[in-house]
């Protein structure tokens, strides 16, 4: 079974090819970060204006280099929600463009769920229930995950999510570029070589009750700002707003799991790009007799069509095994999209 996947939720107009959920023929993505940049930030009316210059550029190179027609697709798997609604509009108005010319069936997509069926074009897909942590710029979540469509929100960030703190410490210190902020920000925390065992925002961490399960990064945005005033080096301030960060969320990994009794975690989002929350991430895992899935691809950690597709084939799997009317409804073409979570 052959998929098409469309994303279109931000800055990222990307089209994949997967066959059978699991092996990715074509992962296409157009990036806006320079048009962005200048701005520290997303502007949603560029990104809208730019998913409508390129997705035909992009949809006609994502069959070309999975050496298929439209002809041999079985279903069309779109970006539904959450993002920004101009964005999506685009993404499910070039759905439905497809459907009405092909008949094929649309498979309405979670954003945020999709980061989660990510890592199964590397990997068998674990068993019910598992956790799914994701972090990225929109997003910093854990949840409960049952099964397809069914996520219980264990932990959700009380103000700023983990990507967009890395963008906002980036902007603060005078990074360049600032936007995104995280690969900037981890290659200044690898230049600094002293690793002092009291990293400058540990405080922030030891006012927090140890066994809560929440993400917040706000406090320690500001706290960057105060020690980039008293004259730290940016290099220390980098090292050490990811250690504290990276700190955070294992402590979050480690009280879900302990909570749940849930011993499988699956990991995704942009934040994930980063290889030193990994490493950290794989040596909790080790520690704890956790077992961590995680996108070894980077590409599949930021905003991609592929997870679109991956997600869409479960779903019409699942859904061709249950009644005809189910089946259906993926043949309407008066959805609508969702800029809300």
């Amino acid at each position: 079974m052959i998929g098409l996947g469309i994303e279109s939720s931000c800055d990222e107009t990307a089209i994949a090819i997967v066959k059978d959920g699991t092996k990715c023929l074509s992962n296409i993505i157009s990036s806006q970060i320079e048009m962005h940049a200048p701005f520290h930030g997303v502007v949603p009316e560029i990104a809208s204006r730019a998913h409508l210059e390129k997705i035909n550029f992009v949809y006609e190179k994502a069959l070309a280099e999975a050496d298929c027609s439209l002809r041999e697709i079985d279903y069309i798997a779109v970006t539904v929600k959450p993002g920004l609604l101009g964005s999506l509009m685009m993404g499910a108005s070039f759905a439905k463009s497809l459907a009405l010319v092909s008949g094929l069936p649309i498979v309405k997509i979670d954003h945020v769920e999709a980061h989660l069926y990510a890592p199964f074009l590397e990997v068998p897909r674990p068993s019910y229930p598992f956790l799914g942590l994701l972090l990225s710029g929109g997003n910093s979540a854990l949840y409960l995950v049952k099964g397809l469509g069914e996520l219980e929100v264990i932990a959700d960030t009380m103000d700023d999510a983990c990507g967009e703190a890395f963008d906002k410490v980036a902007t603060s210190l005078g990074l360049e570029p600032a936007y995104p902020g995280g690969p900037v920000v981890e290659k200044k925390a690898k230049e600094y070589k002293n690793n002092e065992n009291s990293p400058l925002f540990k405080p922030l961490l030891k006012g927090r009750n140890a066994s809560e399960i929440a993400f917040s990064f706000s406090g320690i945005k500001t706290a960057v700002i105060y020690a980039h005033q008293k004259g730290f080096s940016v290099d220390r301030i980098c090292h050490d707003f990811q250690a504290t960060v990276f700190e955070l969320i294992e402590r979050n990994l480690k009280n879900a799991s302990q909570r749940t009794g849930i011993k499988t975690i699956v990991a995704g989002g942009g934040v994930l790009a980063n290889s030193s929350l990994q490493n950290r991430l794989a040596i909790l895992a080790q520690r704890e007799n956790i077992k961590l899935i995680c996108p070894q691809n980077k590409i599949l950690c930021t905003d991609n069509a592929a997870m679109v597709a991956v997600l869409g084939y479960f779903i019409y799997e699942s859904l061709g095994k249950n009644s005809h009317t189910k089946i259906k409804e993926l043949y309407a073409l008066d959805f609508e999209v969702d800029s809300k979570r």
